[in-house]
């Protein structure tokens, strides 16, 4: 009890057994961190503090604004929590910003490690991305997936989608980004839409486009303008549209930012598990 009030008085708030978040005034009072067993130190800012004697410490160089980005360093991070806490000492986090705190409660449902294949990460990166957009100059390459035509071959764990006029392949099944279907008729009771024949048997209105990353076809399109048609790369035919402000799905749901390739425009493809025989679903 005598540690916790400690804790509490020296500007430390204990989050899991072994680990403490602070802000700037939490180092002031080494009784307080003696007294918690504090060993080592995550310090997140943009500025580094003076060295502590006697504990380990690790400086990440972060503005103090919520948009920065600190996921990108927290793989590092947790290594470090990791074998601090491992030897036997307890280790302080000193300053988690509101924009820090949404990062954390992402790289948790990543499973506490940076995936930049998973589609919360992407949606994440486009969404750090929009917030600076268009006073960027140029789009990060790796924001940008492979063009499918500059592959040898598509996984077989994946399906391909190719324009339905002309064929070109547009983009496979991973750049997809799935969102939580909207609330259906509910969400357009603005525009007055009550055409029932798109609905679903629950009530609800389908999803009758693809939301996809940007893909490497897309990108003279994209440069310097918040919104545009997807033309197709081959034959020009419209294939959807996109908005860095963002769309609203068919189903009712806002999606920010929306790269937005219609269904009724592509074919589906997949790889047969016999043979080198593919099969388009139309």
């Amino acid at each position: 009890m005598s540690a916790a009030a400690g804790c509490w008085s020296g500007g430390m708030v204990p989050v899991l057994p072994g680990l403490y978040v602070g802000g700037a005034e939490s180092c002031t009072s080494p009784e307080s961190l003696a007294a918690a067993g504090v060993g080592a130190v995550l310090t997140v800012d943009a500025e580094e503090p003076p060295a502590v004697p006697g504990l380990r410490a690790m400086y990440v160089r972060v503005l103090d604004e919520p948009g920065a980005d600190l996921l990108s360093r927290l793989d590092d991070c947790a290594a470090f929590i990791g074998a601090a806490r491992a030897g036997g000492c307890a280790v302080l986090v000193r300053w988690v910003n509101p924009g820090f705190q949404g990062q954390l409660r992402l790289y948790e449902a990543m499973g506490c490690s940076v995936d930049s294949a998973s589609a919360l990460y992407k949606r994440y990166r486009l969404q750090m991305l929009t917030e600076r957009y268009p006073e960027i100059q140029d789009l990060p390459r790796e924001v940008f997936a492979v063009d499918p035509t500059s592959m040898c071959q598509t996984p077989n764990t994946e399906v391909l989608y190719r324009c339905r006029k002309c064929r070109r392949a547009l983009f496979r099944s991973s750049s997809i980004l799935s969102h939580v279907e909207g609330s259906g008729p509910a969400a357009f009771a603005h525009k007055r839409i009550t055409d029932s024949a798109q609905l679903c048997g629950d009530g609800r209105e389908k999803c009758t486009s693809y939301f996809t990353e940007p893909v490497q076809w897309m990108e003279p399109a994209l440069l310097g303008v918040m919104e545009g048609q997807l033309l197709c790369p081959k034959c020009t035919s419209k294939l959807g549209s996109f908005s860095w402000r963002g769309e609203q799905c068919s189903c009712g749901r806002w999606v920010t930012p929306a790269f937005q390739i219609h269904k009724s425009r592509v074919d589906e493809v997949r790889t047969l598990p016999v043979g080198n025989f593919q099969a388009a679903k139309t």
